[in-house]
């Protein structure tokens, strides 16, 4: 009855497994870019992930041949060596492709860590657009400084032009991420980070806090619509014409902890994301990242 239930085991934990995991891709976002940012991170799994497959595949496979080679039957006709202790060439092989190919996975992450700086510009002709992003408790409130326009929980942006972030927190520390853009980076207290980020074409993409912070922090999703500048220019003169502006003391309430629907705002006070940024800092400028 043990031997039935051991053999049984492997196969039926593997299939659990793979259900549950079927569940956790999130569509398998990452593996969709849609723009060189996460074309480029894209290509970095694979290369990775290919390379540690030509390690692990052959050992899965030589484990099980050697576990059912050698199983303790009695009409197993194996080879039986009790004194056998040593190969220089097994030796060799075993050790030495593993630390070729972890010489190559190095080269690679390297070279594309390199290019993918989050705070380095993006190869274009076109002038990138600034967008300041602050998290809040349970809430991201964006800026548009050159529009002077603001939105909660969604941002347009035009397609195939660069997409300059400025990022920080007024609450306690998140992660900016959307998936078929780019990677995550953390928003901070006290502090702007930078995240160059691009769509290559239109559509509607998913964006979230990717850290926990809290009793709401599910409710930190937005939508990043991409179009052409023509619909992107329109979008802000619809937002112009928005009855709201945001205020200090609107955006004093705003911060208050509590999930928010999406808002618009017609205009924001100049110079905000800076005065959050320095909110928390004591007798010394704050740190910007990249600049």
């Amino acid at each position: 009855m043990r031997r039935k239930l051991t053999k049984y085991a492997a196969p039926l934990l593997i299939m659990l497994m793979m259900v549950m995991l079927s569940g956790c891709s999130t569509n398998m976002m990452v593996l969709d870019p849609k723009g060189p940012v996460g074309a480029d991170q894209r290509d970095l799994i694979y290369i990775v992930t290919i390379l540690c497959a030509i390690i692990m595949v052959p050992v899965i496979l030589l484990t099980a041949w050697i576990v059912w080679r050698y199983r303790d039957t009695k009409d197993n006709k194996a080879k039986y060596m009790p004194t056998w202790s040593h190969s220089a060439l097994a030796e060799t092989i075993w050790w030495g492709i593993p630390i070729i190919i972890i010489g190559i996975i190095g080269v690679f992450t390297v070279k594309y860590t390199y290019a993918l700086e989050p705070s380095k510009p993006l190869d274009s002709d076109k002038k990138p657009l600034v967008i300041e992003a602050t998290s809040l408790d349970w809430k991201w409130l964006f800026t548009y400084p050159e529009q002077d326009i603001a939105t909660v929980n969604y941002l347009y942006i035009p397609e195939d032009r660069p997409i300059e972030f400025h990022l920080t927190s007024d609450a306690p520390m998140n992660s900016f991420w959307i998936p078929q853009l780019g990677g995550q980076i953390y928003t901070m207290s006290g502090m702007s980070m930078k995240l160059n980020l691009q769509a290559d074409e239109p559509g509607v993409y998913y964006g979230s806090g990717a850290n926990f912070s809290g009793e709401h922090f599910a409710d930190m999703r937005f939508e990043v619509t991409a179009t052409s500048d023509e619909e992107f220019n329109q979008w802000v003169d619809k937002i112009k014409a928005v009855p709201d502006a945001l205020t200090l003391e609107g955006y004093e309430k705003l911060a208050e902890p509590a999930s928010s629907p999406v808002q618009s705002f017609n205009s924001f006070p100049e110079g905000l994301f800076n005065k959050i940024v320095n909110k928390y800092v004591v007798d010394k400028p704050a740190h910007h990242h990249g600049e």
